[in-house]
């Protein structure tokens, strides 16, 4: 039987490497009784050796130091048995999930599926002026959340504590076959992000400035440019097709 377990990840590193990963947290959202998602009590992280040492850089932010780690499992040892519970889990998630897909391979999560609650956030929040994990926090106030467990920021499990609230309410407004179609697709930005038309939506910008856009290096701004191309379109179709077909 499928589980109605999702588990958030967040991974926080030593560096930029492939196996760089020096701490993992997770944070269980599952399906009760009532139809409702739900925030559960399982939760935790482990330290992680990385094999190397962290870098300054990273260290400043979450503040891991290589005498924490020195004692501690390695990446392949440890990752599938938080990827991969006792009862399994529906789908992964984590905030701006393509981070930790980097590091949370196939074979150490038996190839889950993955829902990103940024993209997400996109989505069902777009009013919101910005998206990443805290400012989501603090601009939402998640019901439920206990201020301390979520901190401090920039370690693994608080930060998927908080983000498992975020994913939780996504639950209840959203499918979750929705989430993850979401999730596999650029993020669709609500408002132009950089340049002369910065803060302005979509459908405010010029032929000429959505075209450039649309053909964009950055997948999200090329995705979004080319979804406003399309409704344009389908909007222009649809002004000119007759109100009514004639019978013959």
């Amino acid at each position: 039987m499928l589980s109605n377990r999702v588990r958030v990840i967040d991974l926080e590193t030593a560096g930029d490497g492939p196996h760089d990963v020096c701490e993992i947290g997770w944070q269980d959202v599952a399906l009760g009784a009532d139809g409702l998602w739900e925030v559960t009590a399982e939760r935790g992280a482990f330290l992680v050796n990385p094999g190397r040492p962290i870098s300054a850089d990273t260290m400043a932010v979450h503040h891991i130091r290589d005498e924490d780690i020195a004692g501690a499992q390695y990446w392949k040892d440890i990752a599938p048995s938080v990827l991969k519970p006792d009862g399994g889990v529906v789908t992964l998630a984590a905030h701006r999930a393509s981070f930790e897909q980097r590091y949370c391979r196939p074979r150490l999560s038996a190839g889950a599926q993955w829902i990103c609650t940024w993209k997400c956030a996109l989505r069902l929040w777009p009013d919101l002026p910005r998206f990443s994990n805290q400012m989501l926090r603090y601009q939402r106030k998640p019901a439920g959340l206990v201020h301390e467990i979520g901190l401090p920021a920039h370690r693994a499990m608080p930060d998927a504590y908080v983000t498992a609230h975020h994913l939780r309410d996504m639950l209840n407004e959203a499918s979750l076959d929705q989430l993850i179609a979401w999730s596999v697709e650029p993020g669709l930005l609500p408002r132009v992000p950089t340049g002369p038309d910065r803060g302005k939506g979509w459908d405010q910008l010029s032929v000429a400035a959505l075209t450039e856009f649309a053909a964009s290096r950055d997948a999200d701004l090329r995705f979004s440019a080319q979804t406003e191309m399309r409704r344009r379109q389908l909007a222009s179709t649809s002004e000119l097709e007759p109100a009514q077909r004639p019978l013959l």
